[in-house]
């Protein structure tokens, strides 16, 4: 196992191996001899094998264009492969050992069959293999296809893995793969276990992130119940029996990294932001008619903050429009549906949602009718507001900057502690990842466990970069501790 690195070390610097000698005089001459470990042969005799299949491929399946590819994404309408140009190195070898044009009807017992390349190549030039390049072949077509985790890793040598379908780890020797993968990772891929090293023979260039390990659960336990009625365990032949339904799971989850992100509200509706105008004939009359929409305040407490004229008649006042409790929080008590503002004879709403935007104007309509005449409304999706505060800011540039205003060191403490108790309380609330059950609930199910730790690494890593002054980072061993979960031992 490789310890440091002498790429670029001259002839008369000192040796990297810290013996004090030269580089000449100690390393140089074993650095410079042809590199014979296992791993090299093994991906030497692969990349003699893979480059041979692809010639005799395009030879024998001139006319399968596009085909493999879109049965390799299970859809006729599959993204251009332009579009995923790394995916070659999960693709391109389903397409020399699984892909068959026909393929024969799979029944349970019989022999597992290579794909139509993979059995053509064999029968033409399997006696001209070399007995390395034979194992090699065999392995890409009798080894599953799977994911696993990583459970340690050795940036730039290896890692050790976890079937997460099966069970098992296997330590695989993996130089670039294992640059940037971290424990916790899970990777699609296919082992190559040869006597002397394993390797990855295919591994999907997308690493998926933990909090992504409810997909992967819930697909082994479908595989299991299936598997249950045989009274047996699920083992390696099964999954090759399910492979396509494991890559469905698979592409899902690529294509889910790849769908830009869609920012919902606390109600789960897709965020659009409406701005409604509203000429109105009374500032009193609006006050009075809308109030009772601010759940679990008191016209009292609204008019607290209105501004008065001095005859006492209503000149502005602002109305949170709420509701009692939260269905995506069940800890909270109400929720904020959206803001009107009462100036004059004018009435402005905002709200995020088009749901929420056409429930408001009806609210309104009940409530004032003739009183209240609706004058405009603006819509703008996150993206378009983003930009215009960005035009905004860029054409106030020449402005002196505005000094930002600091909270107390009491004041941030007590920020802190009410976010890190909304961070706890978390482990009360309905997720739909653990099947609607709440992690408290899930973490006495082994795989409700597996899955709530992998949300909880993945919320760690998203609070790893520094934070401006003044954010929240949750305590997430807080949580772990409150649900019984190990805690890492550096934090302890």
């Amino acid at each position: 196992m490789p310890s440091h690195s002498r790429a670029k070390v001259g002839r008369n610097a000192e040796c990297p191996c810290g013996s004090g000698k030269k580089y000449k005089r100690c390393c140089l001459a074993a650095d410079s001899a042809p590199d014979l470990s296992p791993w090299k042969q093994q991906r030497d005799a692969s990349d003699r094998l893979t480059n041979d299949m692809m010639k005799f491929a395009a030879r024998e399946f001139p006319d399968a264009g596009e085909r493999p590819w879109i049965e390799f994404n299970q859809t006729p309408l599959a993204p251009s492969i332009d579009k995923f140009e790394a995916e070659d190195q999960i693709f391109m070898p389903y397409f020399l050992f699984d892909w068959h044009p026909n393929p024969p009807r799979k029944r349970r017992g019989r022999p597992i069959k290579p794909g139509i390349v993979a059995q053509k190549y064999f029968a033409k030039r399997g006696s001209q293999l070399a007995e390395l390049e034979r194992l090699i072949l065999q392995e890409s077509v009798f080894e599953p296809v799977s994911f696993f985790e990583v459970v340690e890793t050795n940036p730039g040598y290896g890692m050790v893995l976890r079937d997460l379908l099966i069970g098992g780890e296997c330590e695989v020797e993996e130089h670039s793969g294992s640059t940037h993968a971290r424990k916790g990772d899970i990777v699609y891929g296919q082992i190559c276990r040869l006597s002397e090293v394993n390797t990855l023979s295919r591994m999907a260039p997308w690493r998926i992130s933990p909090g992504r390990k409810s997909e992967i659960v819930k697909l082994r336990k479908a595989l299991r119940h299936r598997i249950a009625k045989l009274n047996r365990d699920l083992n390696a032949e099964d999954l090759i029996h399910y492979r396509e339904q494991i890559r469905c799971v698979y592409l899902d989850l690529r294509d889910a990294m790849h769908r830009p992100p869609k920012l919902c509200n606390t109600d789960g509706e897709p965020i659009v932001l409406h701005h409604l105008t509203y000429s109105i004939r009374s500032a009193q009359v609006a006050f009075d008619a809308l109030a009772p929409l601010a759940w679990g305040q008191t016209k009292r407490e609204l008019i607290e903050d209105a501004e008065i004229e001095a005859d006492g008649t209503l000149r502005s006042a602002t109305i949170q429009w709420r509701k009692k409790g939260n269905k995506m929080h069940a800890q909270w008590d109400n929720t904020i549906l959206g803001h009107l503002r009462i100036r004059g004879d004018s009435l402005e709403v905002e709200v995020n949602s088009e749901n929420r935007a056409m429930k408001i104007a009806a609210e309104i309509e009940k409530r004032l009718g003739m009183m209240a005449t609706l004058k405009n409304t603006r819509k703008q999706t996150p993206e378009e507001a983003i930009r215009e505060s960005k035009e905004k800011r860029a054409a106030r540039s020449g402005e002196e900057p505005q000094d930002e205003i600091a909270l107390s060191p009491e004041a941030q403490r007590e920020f802190q502690a009410v976010m890190q108790g909304e961070a706890e309380a978390w482990i009360y609330e309905r997720i739909p990842a653990l099947g609607g059950y709440t992690p408290l609930e899930a973490v006495a199910d082994p795989d409700g466990r597996e899955v709530v730790e992998g949300i909880l690494l993945d919320w760690e890593r998203r609070f790893e970069a520094p934070q401006p002054a003044g954010s929240f980072c949750p305590d997430v061993n807080a949580v772990r501790r409150l649900l019984n979960l190990p805690v890492p031992a550096e934090a302890r």
